[in-house]
């Protein structure tokens, strides 16, 4: 069962917090923060840490995009040393820690995340479905890339997915026991099969590029 979370923090992160991703790439819009939240929480029962500062840095993790997606790990992490209402609930400390963990969720990180907190948030970001990662990857190519064709858009697609999850790609799991061991593998096999990945580019390309 997992630990509650003190309720203010809550009532604030789903007012004034959870909102903002409503104005990112369809890619990182209210459900992909909801999912990063669950995914952490869910992971955390199973670790000493603070379910408290799980909850807030989950929640913060993108919020960085509000500058770009270049550097949103970083702007991110200022926006939580930033937001003087986390003094109600976290020490200076705490909330340093909390900024390390969102600078370092970025799967294309060059070092490992600095604390249990940051490898949380980064496996959890992580979360691997391969319909899922196919629909995110064809909207936010339309998003920033409206110019390609369809072909366009599935070669980037595929270019994309062997970059980060591909058997040389950068992505790392923190956790040996997560679920996402498991489906990374079975994503792999996908990949292999061009056909299978094409039948899935266009179950999801269609209704994406009509919106």
């Amino acid at each position: 069962m997992q630990t509650p979370i003190t309720s203010a923090l809550r009532q604030y992160v789903e007012e004034q917090i959870i909102p903002q991703y409503d104005h990112f790439d369809k890619a990182h819009q209210r459900d992909h923060v909801l999912m990063v939240i669950s995914q952490s929480l869910e992971l955390a029962q199973h670790l000493d840490v603070c379910p408290d500062m799980v909850y807030a840095i989950a929640a913060y993790h993108d919020t960085g995009l509000c500058e770009g997606r270049e550097h949103h790990h970083e702007v991110s992490a200022r926006i939580i040393k930033a937001d003087k209402q986390l003094r109600q609930w976290f020490s200076e400390e705490e909330i340093e820690v909390m900024a390390q963990a969102a600078e370092d969720h970025r799967a294309s990180s060059s070092h490992a995340p600095r604390t249990i907190y940051g490898r949380i948030v980064a496996e959890a970001d992580r979360f691997i479905d391969p319909e899922t990662i196919v629909q995110r990857t064809i909207q936010y190519g339309l998003d920033h890339y409206p110019e390609m064709n369809r072909q366009a858009h599935f070669q980037r697609m595929m270019e994309h997915l062997h970059e980060k999850y591909g058997r040389n790609g950068y992505l790392h799991l923190w956790f040996e026991n997560s679920p996402n061991t498991t489906r990374l593998n079975a994503l792999r096999d996908m990949m292999e099969d061009e056909a299978t990945m094409e039948t899935l580019f266009n179950r999801f390309y269609q209704g994406a590029s009509q919106e």
